[in-house]
Order: C-alpha cells, then sequence, then structure tokens
C-alpha cells in the first residue's frame, strides 16, 4: 500500500454545550436561596431584568393531584431540553438511592427525624452533654472541679488540644490530678471524647468494646503505616494472618475519630425550605416557597427605549439585543426549574404519601432511577433537583434526599422494608428498653424480626450506630450514671 498525503471526509456526533445550557444545569441544582443571590447578579448585570410581582405560573400553586405529566421540553426553545441532560458530558451523580441521609441522634415517636433535630441547632452541645454526666463520676468536689474545667477545653470532635500540662499550670493543680481528672472524662459518653490523639481515641474506643488486645494496641500505635496501606508491615508488626488482620482493619474503621461531632454547637443556620406541603381534601397541596423565590420581568417598554435612543449605532443594538436574548433565557429556565422540582417533588409524595399520613414506619424504599423513569427525566436530573432542597410538611422539614432510601427485606418476604422504618422501630425499642435489661444486638435482631424486618445483626449495629445510639455496654453505663444522678438528688 502506498504512503503518502490524502484528504478524507469524516461524519461524527457530539454533544456540545452551550455556555445557557451550562447555567441552566446550575440553576437546577440551586436551592431556593442560592437562585435568590444569583438573580440578584443578574438584575444587576442586565439592564432589562428587574424584579416584579406576577407568578410566573399558575402551576406553582396547583395542587398534586393537577400537576402535568408532560416534561415540558420546549421551556428552553425548540429542541433545547436544558434541564434534562443525559450526563454523557457531564460527570456522573452517584445514586443516593442506598445512602443514609439521616444521621439523627434524638427524636422519638413514629413521625420519624425531621430537619430541626438532626440539626445541631436544637440539641445539646458536647460539652452540656458531658456536663450532665461528669457530676456522677467524679469521686470528689475537687476532682469535679477540674474535670469541667478540661471539658470546657475540649474541641468540637472532642479532643484536648490543649496541653494537660497548660491546663493543670492554669488550674494550680499538681499535673498527677489532672491526669486522674482526664481520665473520669475519658470514661464519659460517647466513647473516645478527651483524647490529646487519633490514636489515643481509638484506643478508648477499642478498650470499651474490650476489643484492646496486643495485637490491636499495634495496629492502633501504627495509624501512619494504615494511612499509607502497608499492609504487608502491619502485618509483620501485628503477628496475625490475613483473616484476623482484615478482621482488624474492619474494626478499626468502625470506630468514630471524632466522637464529638454526633453532638451539635447551636451555630447551624435555620433551614429554610423550598417546596411547601400541606393536606388538601383528600390530596396533597404542593408549591414552591415563593417567600424565597424572587419574580423577575423583562421591561420591554425599556427596550424600546433604549433601542430608539441607540439610533443607527450597530454595535448598541447589537449588545441591546444580546441583553433582551438573555434576560428571556433565564425566564423560561426559571420557568423550566420550577416546572422540573415541582414535578419531582410530587412524585416524591406521591411514592411516599404514608410516610406523610403516618410516619418514618410508612416510609418506602426509594431510588433516583425509580423517580426519574415515573416522571420521563433522566436520573442525574432529578439528583440535581434533590440536592440541596428541602420540603416542608406538617411532620416538619426535610431534604428530598431523605426520602430515598434503601430497602430492607421483610420476615415474610414479600416487598421490602425502608431502612428508615427499621431505623425508627430500633430507636424504639431501645427507647422503651428496661434499664436493668439493655437489649443487646442479637436481642434487637429478634424483636425486629417480630415485627417483620429479617437483619443480621451486623446490619443491626450499623443502623444503631447511625442512630448515634451506643452499644448496650455504653447504654448500659451511662443510664447507670443517670440513675445515680437522680438518686443523689
Amino acid at each position: 500500500m502506498a504512503l503518502g498525503p490524502r484528504l478524507d471526509l469524516r461524519q461524527s456526533q457530539s454533544l456540545v454545550m452551550t455556555p445557557q445550557l451550562q447555567q441552566a444545569i446550575r440553576l437546577l441544582a440551586l436551592s431556593n436561596m442560592e437562585l435568590e443571590a444569583f438573580i440578584g447578579e443578574a438584575l444587576e448585570a442586565n439592564p432589562l431584568l428587574e424584579m416584579g410581582e406576577v407568578s410566573r405560573d399558575d402551576a406553582a400553586d396547583a395542587p398534586l393531584e393537577a400537576m402535568p405529566s408532560e416534561t415540558g421540553a420546549d421551556a428552553l426553545g425548540e429542541g433545547e431540553s436544558a434541564l434534562d441532560i443525559d450526563p454523557a458530558t457531564l460527570d456522573r451523580d452517584r445514586d443516593t438511592g442506598d445512602a443514609d441521609w439521616s444521621a439523627a441522634s434524638s427524636g422519638s415517636g413514629d413521625s420519624g427525624p425531621s430537619i430541626d433535630e438532626r440539626g445541631s441547632g436544637d440539641g445539646p452541645s458536647l460539652a452540656d452533654h458531658l456536663h450532665a454526666q461528669i457530676g456522677a463520676a467524679a469521686r470528689d468536689s475537687r476532682e469535679e472541679f477540674i474535670a469541667r474545667a478540661l471539658i470546657d477545653q475540649l474541641d468540637e470532635a472532642g479532643y484536648l488540644s490543649v496541653p494537660l500540662g497548660e491546663v493543670a499550670a492554669a488550674l494550680g493543680v499538681p499535673l498527677a490530678e489532672a491526669e486522674r481528672a482526664l481520665g473520669i472524662v475519658q470514661t464519659l459518653e460517647p466513647t473516645g471524647v478527651g483524647a490529646r490523639t487519633l490514636a489515643e481515641c481509638i484506643a478508648l474506643q477499642a478498650r470499651e468494646a474490650d476489643r484492646y488486645d496486643p495485637c490491636m494496641a499495634r495496629l492502633i500505635d501504627n495509624l501512619d503505616l494504615v494511612a499509607r496501606g502497608d499492609v504487608a508491615r502491619l502485618r509483620r508488626l501485628c503477628e496475625v494472618d490475613e483473616e484476623d488482620f482484615a478482621e482488624m482493619l474492619a474494626e478499626l474503621r468502625a470506630y468514630d475519630p471524632r466522637p464529638g461531632l454526633r453532638f451539635g454547637g447551636g451555630g447551624e443556620a435555620a433551614i429554610v425550605p423550598d417546596v411547601l406541603l400541606k393536606p388538601a381534601g383528600t390530596g396533597w397541596d404542593i408549591a414552591l416557597n415563593e417567600a424565597t423565590l424572587p419574580r423577575l420581568i423583562v421591561n420591554r417598554s425599556y427596550f424600546v427605549e433604549l433601542r430608539g435612543g441607540a439610533g443607527g449605532d450597530k454595535a448598541a443594538l447589537g449588545w441591546l439585543k444580546e441583553q433582551l436574548a438573555e434576560a428571556n433565557w433565564l425566564m423560561k429556565a426559571l420557568d423550566q426549574r420550577a416546572k422540573t422540582i415541582l414535578k419531582v417533588a410530587a412524585e416524591i409524595v406521591k411514592r411516599q404519601d404514608g410516610f406523610f399520613r403516618r410516619g418514618v414506619s410508612e416510609l418506602k424504599p426509594l431510588t433516583l432511577r425509580a423517580v426519574a423513569e415515573a416522571i420521563e427525566l433522566h436520573e442525574s436530573t432529578v439528583s440535581r433537583v434533590t440536592s440541596n432542597k428541602y420540603l416542608s410538611c406538617p411532620r416538619g422539614t426535610f431534604e428530598l434526599k431523605y426520602f430515598f432510601t434503601s430497602g430492607v427485606a421483610t420476615s415474610d418476604g414479600e416487598g421490602a422494608a425502608s431502612a428508615e422504618a427499621v431505623k425508627s422501630a430500633i430507636r424504639q425499642l431501645i427507647e422503651a428498653e428496661d434499664p436493668r435489661a439493655i437489649l443487646s444486638d442479637d436481642t434487637l435482631v429478634d424483636l425486629l424480626k417480630d415485627k417483620g424486618f429479617d437483619l443480621a445483626r451486623r446490619t443491626v449495629a450499623k443502623y444503631r450506630e447511625a442512630l448515634g445510639i451506643g452499644s448496650s455496654v455504653q447504654r448500659r453505663r451511662q443510664k447507670k450514671l443517670a440513675g445515680a444522678a437522680c438518686a443523689g438528688l
């Protein structure tokens, strides 16, 4: 075959994302509060835009039964649907259907943890939680005084970041007494608080779990090797086989490196809902929160005035037409955003109707894909809609991601139960347990099976820890301390 230069014609297809298309995708992921800031910038940049009082779309106040089923793909013009983009040219959003979006550590009843209960604003701070325990744990008033001073020096993660010698000098007490008081602080719940290093924090938790044997001690003493993944050297140091080493690593990862973060510090900003839900007869009224959603209008009379003043200046007229096109596009993009959010929220409410009527025990397993297929949008579009968005209903305010939970097999083999429903059942069982007969994870497995949930002990332990509930040993000690404190009053 001869070699030489030649001309070839090739045909290919590719998706080119215009700046408007990219901006539309970003608009979809913004919350109402973030959108307000974006619109403020648009008002400053475009003289044809101004705040208006006329509602953009009557569909914003439509009841659930009246929500449209079509995709509204013409909102951005012919052939361009900016809010339903195949992610072939984008970073794929992770499927959150199997994620745990509720890390609640408080709240009871069957209504499920609201965003207020999951947040740190209303719950006790770490210092308050520790101060409530120290009175029953200290041996005398002097030790209690030093321990309370140490508690006040802990950072938000629960670590003592100030050198113990400095605290002892500031209090005017011997270092030995400060060390004994710190030992008392380190016995408090949550296990691991009062540690001065990560290794000490993990070691405290291993001792609590009765797993601090010489092999585990050597593993904890070499966390730097764990971080580097030097498995061969760690196995030699711990003197264990491959199977035992894998179990040790699994236990190590199960410990909490920042136990203090389970508690709030009172500095969280209030959550402003993006979607409002209220009962309406036998159905639901679902609407966007207009109080946080600015309305825009295009001032066409001002456009005509500016066009007349431009005369025959082609550059000025071109700039003016460009501003008008951008203003019209933004109006259409905002309208499409509102319709898409309402459509996704309406489908979530339809799927989780039992939760809104009867509580978290009726929460069903739900994935992004199921919602996307039902409303004929792409899965990535649903992911963006549910990011940073909150829904307010009579049961509280919830992140939209909260309603996407994995399924747990039921003991009768029919269907599946939501992971949140299982967590609610675990929380209720533990709250009702007798202080003299603390429920172990194995006992919880049997009790949950009686309720129709078929789970392994490890799964129960995972859900219990996700709720911020300690082990049976930790709860027994905590309730014993609480009982002693009540008896001393």
